[in-house]
Formats: C-alpha cells, sequence, structure tokens
C-alpha cells in the first residue's frame, strides 16, 4: 500500500499479538468501533506478539556478525540535554534466528535477515522514551489533540453506527486466568475514552507518573512532538546502532545474557502470559523510564518497556533487497513504501525495542536485531518513542 493512502487503523502488536496492538487494519478497527467492545487484533498480533502460523522450524542461520567500527570524529563541543551522542559507524544489523537461544522464544524472525552491514553518521539521542511530562509540556504548549483523542470519522467506518464513533484504543487487560495464546481477544480490546492521559481507559490517569513512558501514541503524534522539539524519529537502522552501543553481535544492549548474575536489565514479562506477570523485574506493567542500567552509550530501556517507533515503513523483505546490493548500506531511510505481506492493505512503520508484555512464551522481540510493526494509526498502552537530532 502506498503510504500516502494510508487510511486509520487498529493498533496492533508488531504483528505478533503479545504486545502491539498497532497493527490492526482499518477495518478492523470498523469492527471494534461498531461492536464497542468488539476488538479486531488481527493485526496487532501479525505485528509484535503472536509467533507466525506460517513459519517452520528451519535449521539456525549461519550468518555471522563483523565487528563494529565506531566513528574516530570527536563529539560536539556543545552537548544536548537529555541526550546522548552517539558516534556512529559501521555495523552489522539484523539477527540471527533465535530460536536455539535460552530465551528466543519460538519465532524465526525472517524479517530481521540476512544480516547486513550499514554505516550512519552520528547523531544525538534521547538518553530515554519522551516521558509522560515531557508530552504535556508539549500539549500545554501547543494544544495538539493524539489520534486516540480524535472522534473517527464516519467516512473512514462505513456502516459503523454513530453513536459507536468515539474516540479511544486499544487497552491490554490481564485475563483472569490461562487462555489460549491463538486468541488475542482475550488480552487486547477497544476502550472509549483510553488515550495518553488515560492510558488504560477513561478512570485511569497518569496522575504520579510523569516519569513514565507516554504511551497510546500512533505514529503522526509521535512526529509532531518531534518537530516540536526540534528533533526528529531515529531510522530503524540508527535505532540499532545506538541500542547496539558499540557491540558487535550481542543479543542484548548489555552482553548475550538475559539475565548476567542473575540481574535483570530490562522491565519484560515475567511469570504465565498473559494472565499473570508476577514482576520478577520489579514491574508489573510499565516501568519509569531510567531503572534498569544504561547501554554503553547511556542509553536506558533500550530492550523492553514499551516500544518505539522509528521512521522506516516496514517490508518485510527490505533487508534483502539491502543485502542484494553488495554494498554498505550508507545511512538507509527504509523503504519507499509499506508492504506487509501478512496485512499488504495496512501501512507500517517499524517500530523497535520490544516492551513490558514481552516474552519468551510468546514474543521475544526484546531480542537486538528483531523487528517490529505498527499501523501507523494505531496507539496502544506499550508503545512510545524516543528522539534523535542530527550533528550540529
Amino acid at each position: 500500500m502506498n503510504n500516502t493512502t494510508a487510511t486509520k487503523r487498529a493498533p496492533q502488536c508488531s504483528d505478533c499479538g503479545c504486545d502491539s496492538p498497532g497493527n490492526l487494519p482499518r477495518r478492523l478497527w470498523a469492527v471494534a468501533i461498531a461492536l464497542l467492545l468488539t476488538v479486531a487484533l488481527v493485526r496487532l498480533v501479525s505485528s509484535h506478539e503472536a509467533p507466525s502460523a506460517r513459519a517452520s522450524v528451519s535449521s539456525p542461520s549461519h550468518e555471522d556478525f563483523a565487528p563494529t567500527l565506531q566513528n574516530a570524529l570527536t563529539p560536539p563541543q556543545k552537548s544536548r540535554a537529555g541526550m546522548a551522542w552517539i558516534p556512529g559507524g559501521e555495523f552489522s544489523m539484523g539477527s540471527k534466528d533465535p530460536r536455539m537461544l535460552p530465551e528466543g522464544g519460538g519465532e524465526p524472525m525472517e524479517d530481521a535477515r540476512p544480516i547486513h552491514r550499514v554505516y550512519v553518521d552520528g547523531f544525538w539521542m534521547d538518553k530515554t522514551d519522551v516521558t509522560n511530562a515531557e508530552y504535556a509540556h508539549f500539549v500545554k504548549a501547543t494544544g495538539y489533540v493524539t489520534v486516540a483523542e480524535r472522534k473517527p470519522h464516519a467516512e473512514d467506518f462505513p456502516g459503523a453506527p454513530a453513536e459507536k464513533l468515539v474516540p479511544g484504543s486499544i487497552v491490554f487487560t490481564p485475563p483472569s486466568g490461562p487462555v489460549p495464546l491463538n486468541d488475542y481477544s482475550q488480552w487486547w480490546s477497544y476502550v472509549p475514552g483510553a488515550n495518553w492521559r488515560h492510558p488504560l481507559g477513561p478512570k485511569s490517569s497518569i496522575q504520579g507518573r510523569d516519569n513514565d513512558p507516554v504511551v497510546q501514541i500512533a505514529y503522526e503524534d509521535a512526529t509532531a512532538y518531534a518537530k516540536w522539539a526540534g528533533k526528529r524519529l531515529p531510522t530503524e537502522s540508527e535505532w540499532e546502532f545506538a541500542a547496539r552501543g558499540g557491540l558487535a553481535g550481542k543479543t542484548y544492549p548489555w552482553g548475550d545474557q538475559m539475565r548476567p548474575a542473575g540481574k535483570w536489565m530490562a522491565n519484560t514479562n515475567q511469570g504465565h502470559f498473559p494472565d499473570k506477570d508476577t514482576a520478577d523485574d520489579g514491574y508489573a506493567g510499565i516501568a519509569p523510564v531510567a531503572k534498569f542500567p544504561p547501554n554503553p552509550y547511556g542509553l536506558y530501556d533500550m530492550t523492553g518497556n514499551v516500544w518505539q517507533w522509528t521512521s522506516d515503513w516496514y517490508r518485510a523483505d527490505y533487508y534483502a533487497q539491502l543485502a542484494s546490493s553488495g554494498q554498505i548500506a550508507r545511512n538507509p531511510r527504509g523503504p519507499a513504501s509499506s508492504l506487509d505481506p501478512d496485512d499488504p492493505s495496512s501501512a507500517k512503520k517499524v517500530q523497535r525495542g520490544g516492551s513490558f508484555l514481552c516474552t519468551a512464551q510468546y514474543c521475544s522481540r526484546y531480542i537486538l536485531g528483531t523487528r517490529g510493526k505498527g499501523e501507523v494509526s494505531s496507539a496502544t498502552n506499550h508503545a512510545g518513542f524516543r528522539c534523535v537530532a542530527d550533528r550540529s
């Protein structure tokens, strides 16, 4: 689908189902609104959570990571508040088949291969995800209204009763007990009144949660903030270079063990998905930013907590396109348009990092190099963003 003709859709997970409903197609949003609490989360699941039903277990990839070659240029003399300098350079981008790893889950992550060489220029990146307090400052200064706060247009939802066309968004709600993992409607639902101020619905609040990452943010909500702040969203390659922190081919931003010396390094899901998060890492649901150690570049929460929007359109075959040239991709900006084979009618952007819902039981996209995807007009309570800025 051409990105200029994208229509608003329901949130989808990464098109996998466990944690990012930002991938639901528009027609599913219509069903969700028409039935009020009926959730069309097919595209949500295919984005971040549910393992692909079409994936067949194959032998692990034998591709290797080459060393990261960081630029030797000195960082700018003038620092930027709340941002870390990322030197840029050449690195190996992508992921091996993670299924042989202890916490690798059951997805082959084929869209994260082939591993290929990429070069990016140096840039600044926010040390943390944009917080509720920061987004509130933007809204107060501009009067901006997010996608989830806007009343849906009748022409976008043909046949939906007018009284059902109310603002809202998709919310994760744990079921009361174990449920089949092939039915994501057991834990995702469309909630009228859910938005960034009320991420779990109209009775919820962000009061006292200034340092939580802002969520229920659609792609245009993130880009509006970035423009106001004099920044932009990172490209997918910039995001991965920054997340790796100069370490070549590691499974996580801190190394190859998910819990080195038994220590939790990120906010993910423990216990039994989706009904019981035991909060072994200290948090059931979203954690405030910077509660876990930073990576070598000083960036926090590059794994888990909330998904992060990037500026690249999503294509499952994009890495194959880059690798086919036989050249190092220099500052790639992503494909010209979106194409998800599982949902070709939806326009999606790449999301990275995973969320507090990620678990090897269902969605292991906390692994570096793996990819998520979100429908551009979708917002959920487990997706946010951080910004970058060019060297100046």
